[in-house]
């Protein structure tokens, strides 16, 4: 344990903002876990979902939370799932619309 004044304040100041990087990364978690599963689901649910993603890892790289560059390539393989599965759906789509086949 701290011995000096200085020490103590500090090993309090680690303590809040362990717990507040620690709420940061829960919400980076659920908003990942969202992601992915919308991605699977509708195309409009999982637009919202992946911006909801990435404002949530900018904003904690911003404060500190995850670095930059780890944060540039959670969002970049979000996004590569999320327009991978969106482009078959319109392919699909295209190919099942009235009026294509003759």
């Amino acid at each position: 344990m701290a011995n000096h004044k200085s020490a103590l304040k500090r090993a309090r100041q680690s303590e809040v903002q362990r717990a507040r990087n620690r709420m940061v990364k829960t919400k980076i978690k659920n908003a990942v876990k969202q992601a992915r599963v919308a991605v699977g689901g509708e195309e409009q649910t999982s637009g919202e979902a992946l911006k909801k993603v990435m404002s949530t890892l900018h904003r904690a790289s911003s404060k500190g939370v995850i670095h930059p560059r780890n944060a540039a390539r959670r969002i970049a393989r979000l996004s590569r799932q999320f327009h991978a599965a969106s482009k078959p759906l319109a392919t699909s789509e295209a190919k099942s619309a009235p009026g294509t086949e003759g």
